[in-house]
């Protein structure tokens, strides 16, 4: 490694550290203060609900490190640029993509931290987190979750949901047991499928058994839809579902490959899947589209018009990758290409926006 390339990474990691560190105490402090009443209205003490914050810490470093980095870029080209260090660069006879080499290393570095933090650190913090919202904060007791399968204790019955679709709001493989004094059973409701509209939830294929009093035998009845009013509602079971980011990526691949073997639509799974790949990958889109913006004539007397620049592309590339990903989970798009189109458009812009600044 040249001492060219040695002073660059110097001089970015100086930068992407300053910029990482403002945003994620910002954040901290905004995300503590906004919650204030919620946390006094709960059973948690102010130093727990700190901790709730900060658990969420090696979340937002990963979802912030690309605009990090895009403007660290920046900064730093920008800075070579005023101070006439490109322009004797040039002079010397070296190209400017020898200088987007380093930059080019750093992304790669920086994409497998942020791989590497989604395998280890992130889903155990968001797990911890999520918890502590729900069961503490939210005080959600009656309702429990273990992968896919959801437990609720509701009144006089008790529910077990084989799998949810928090996309479309469907359940299938629904139980009901209803339990009478001394948890005897009442009746019990089984179907196939059941999803909620205009305040109600609608169930699909439903057999039903109801003890008879006295006796040991059952009254059985066979309905192809019935409506059955229960407490929760689908942000209920939304909220206690467990997150893809609280799973690694192959224990979500393993997750995804369950959910299918047992006759379940797994989209929304295959798309987090394929983005838990596609998300670090934008790290090196976005030194190339930095070191373009920084090379730019205009940035040698105006880089804060630089970095403003660079808030839009991180502000369009957040845009467009979450539009993509959206239409994934609406099926309207294969999950790989939900996932990666956004990085795949990026990167012809940052590929033509750097030619075009050579």
């Amino acid at each position: 490694m040249t001492c060219l390339h040695k002073y660059w990474i110097k001089e970015f990691f100086k930068f992407f550290s300053v910029i990482q560190l403002l945003i994620i105490v910002l954040f901290v402090f905004i995300d503590y203060l906004s919650r204030m009443e919620r946390f006094l209205n709960s059973d948690i003490s102010l130093i727990g609900a700190l901790g709730y914050v900060v658990l969420k810490v090696p979340f937002m470093f990963v979802q912030l490190t690309p605009a990090s980095i895009l403007l660290a870029t920046i900064i730093v080209f920008g800075l070579m640029n005023r101070n006439n260090e490109l322009l004797a660069i040039k002079s010397s006879g070296i190209s400017v993509y020898f200088l987007v080499q380093p930059a080019l290393f750093v992304g790669v570095i920086l994409a497998i931290l942020m791989f590497f933090l989604g395998e280890t650190i992130i889903p155990v913090t968001m797990a911890r987190s999520n918890y502590i919202k729900y069961s503490v904060i939210k005080k959600s007791h009656n309702i429990y979750s273990a992968r896919k399968d959801i437990w609720i204790k509701s009144e006089n019955k008790l529910i077990h949901i084989n799998f949810y679709d928090p996309v479309n709001h469907s359940a299938a493989g629904v139980t009901i047991t209803s339990l009478g004094k001394n948890f005897s059973l009442v009746s019990r409701i089984d179907a196939e499928k059941g999803y909620f509209k205009q305040g109600t939830w609608m169930f699909e294929n439903i057999i039903e058994q109801t003890h008879i009093e006295n006796s040991m035998d059952y009254d059985v009845k066979l309905y192809d839809k019935k409506s059955i009013p229960l407490s929760f509602k689908p942000e209920d079971l939304v909220e206690v579902l467990k997150k893809s980011e609280e799973m690694s990526f192959f224990e979500l691949k393993k997750f995804v490959k369950k959910v299918e073997e047992e006759g379940y639509d797994a989209t929304t799974y295959k798309v987090d899947l394929n983005g838990k790949i596609a998300f670090p990958f934008i790290c090196i889109i976005m030194v190339l589209t930095g070191a373009a913006t920084g090379m730019r004539s205009f940035v040698k007397g105006n880089i804060p018009a630089a970095i403003a620049i660079g808030v839009v592309i991180a502000f369009m590339y957040w845009t467009m990758y979450g539009f993509c990903l959206s239409l994934g989970y609406g099926t309207i798009l294969p999950p790989v290409i939900s996932a990666w189109t956004a990085n795949l458009f990026f990167l012809c812009f940052g590929i033509l926006y750097l030619i075009n600044a050579e």
